[in-house]
């Protein structure tokens, strides 16, 4: 086997053409280890540090953050009802991988790198939910006007599901996620052990970025936008990465067994959707959506997947012994329509004793539109500002104005969000997990004119892959997205936004107060 070509192309990190796929194997991330017990409860601390990490093993070290220094950071594994202790520490540098734009929330002046971590999906007390002004820096030296605690509590009162944790300060939420601070955070479900789902090292995570590089490997990202605001650095109105990470690499592979396996995937990108495709077009079958497990398994072919979203998947690979199937992403071609592969090259170690259920766990809690307590109508608009440039608001208002969305504790609400742009926003609502009811099209002239929802069609269901409980719903341009929750506990200080990380930081992001019955 002779490797030297006398065309072999150089890698150059910043050309996606130069990069070869699938050579490098899929990492799984470790799990994250307890330091100790407090009052009974398992107490972790996880560091944020910059680190070299290797996207490629043929490209140099690239300079990220990471959580312990990892990319994506350990996985904090627990169980239902089990309290567990977080101490975040910030131990960056005192300058931004990033550039900084000056005209943003708390970006005017330092401190520069400001992290908050947010345990995105989770049922928490406020205090320890991550609020974007509950930041802090480097050995919490300064910090933000809601931070409120060092150590954070999470009681883990929810289903099982896969959530995950990300940096969620002001300003500069982007930045910080794309610098490499995201890890999964599992919550396992006594009701799972009676389920023959696939376990252990048949059960893994994936998380899905993408990047783009420099020549000499370091992180790129825009300076400005196309063609240049007047201020600069300035923030993007999105991001496209033209390369795909997988649990830190690029276009990898996964050798695995001829036998079946689950797959926690996520698209943790700062703006990019996803459309996964198995092969020529395979089914598999989804079992959890973002707040936990589906009542039964769906079959699929293509499983679209906002950011932030999440969605678990088991892949039977017992017919495609010696194959090689590639995951695909199809709402692109070239290097962005191809996700990572798949080698079924390993013998089977044991007969697969795990099935795909044909239920999955029973629905306890059924919420109807009718007996809502509040509906509220919610616009997605923009507006510019002195640059010109877009600034995208939550029904008409910026972070910064007085808080209107006070759901009450024991409430069921009604959120309907109207986008009236030309593209989908991915909501996600901090606290709790929602049940998405139907989009319906509507009248966008008579709209823009006199505010009134003038239906024109009837009510679209949720699609098969989005049935179960979520925290991020697509709102679809013309359409208003109706969602159902219901409030029950922990009274306090959250957020609400899109999870497009440019749109929430500029400005799609408002307040949330849950209150308690008066």
């Amino acid at each position: 086997m002779h490797t030297h070509h006398k065309t072999r192309i150089k890698v150059d990190p910043s050309n996606p053409d130069t990069i070869p796929k699938f050579m490098d194997e899929l990492p799984i991330p470790s799990i994250a280890r307890p330091r100790a017990v407090i009052k009974g409860s398992p107490y972790y601390e996880i560091v944020m540090k910059q680190v070299q990490h290797r996207y490629h093993q043929l490209f140099p070290t690239t300079t990220i953050w990471g959580y312990d220094g990892l990319h994506p950071g350990p996985t904090i594994k627990v169980r239902k009802n089990e309290k567990i202790y977080v101490r975040w520490k910030n131990k960056l540098p005192r300058k931004h991988l990033l550039p900084i734009d000056r005209t943003l929330h708390e970006s005017a002046g330092p401190p520069d790198v400001r992290t908050v971590v947010h345990l995105h999906g989770a049922n928490v007390a406020w205090e320890s939910d991550g609020h974007p002004e509950a930041w802090f820096t480097r050995d919490f030296a300064e910090t933000g006007g809601t931070f409120s605690r060092k150590v954070y509590e999470y009681t883990n009162r929810q289903m099982g599901a896969t959530l995950w944790y990300h940096d969620h300060a002001i300003g500069i939420t982007r930045l910080n996620v794309y610098a490499g601070l995201s890890g999964f955070y599992l919550i396992e479900d006594p009701v799972e052990k009676h389920l023959k789902l696939p376990k252990g090292i048949y059960d893994i995570p994936l998380l899905i970025q993408d990047r783009s590089f420099h020549s000499d490997g370091s992180l790129f990202y825009p300076e400005n936008s196309e063609p240049p605001a007047p201020v600069n650095p300035s923030v993007q109105p999105f991001f496209t990465g033209n390369t795909i990470a997988v649990n830190g690499k690029l276009w990898p592979k996964l050798t695995v067994e001829p036998r079946k396996y689950r797959f926690r995937i996520l698209n943790a990108s700062n703006t990019t959707a996803y459309t996964l495709r198995l092969g020529d077009g395979r089914t598999f079958y989804q079992i959890a959506t973002d707040g936990g497990l589906l009542e039964e398994p769906v079959e699929l072919t293509v499983l679209p997947l906002e950011p932030a979203e999440r969605s678990e998947v088991i892949i039977d690979f017992s017919q495609h012994k010696g194959k090689k199937l590639i995951l695909q992403n199809t709402n692109d071609d070239g290097n962005m329509g191809v996700i990572m592969r798949f080698d079924v090259k390993l013998p089977l170690k044991e007969k697969d004793f795990s099935e795909i259920p044909n239920k999955l766990i029973t629905e306890e809690q059924l919420l109807d539109e009718k007996q809502a307590d509040k509906t509220r109508l919610l616009k997605l608009d923009a507006i510019e500002d002195e640059y010109q440039r877009p600034v995208l608001l939550l029904d008409d208002r910026m972070w910064h104005d007085p808080v209107t969305e006070k759901p009450v504790i024991g409430h069921t609400e009604v959120w309907k969000f109207i986008n009236v742009m030309n593209f989908p926003h991915p909501i996600h609502i901090h606290l709790i997990q929602f049940k998405i009811l139907h989009r319906t099209p509507f009248d966008l002239e008579r709209f823009q004119q006199d505010g009134h929802i003038q239906y024109t069609g009837p009510p679209v269901p949720p699609e098969i892959h989005e049935r179960g409980w979520k925290d991020t719903v697509k709102a679809e341009p013309g359409m208003v997205t109706s969602v159902i929750m219901q409030f029950s506990e922990n009274p306090g200080e959250y957020v609400w936004h899109c999870h497009i990380l440019e749109h929430e930081d500029y400005d799609m992001m408002r307040p949330m107060r849950v209150v308690q019955e008066e």
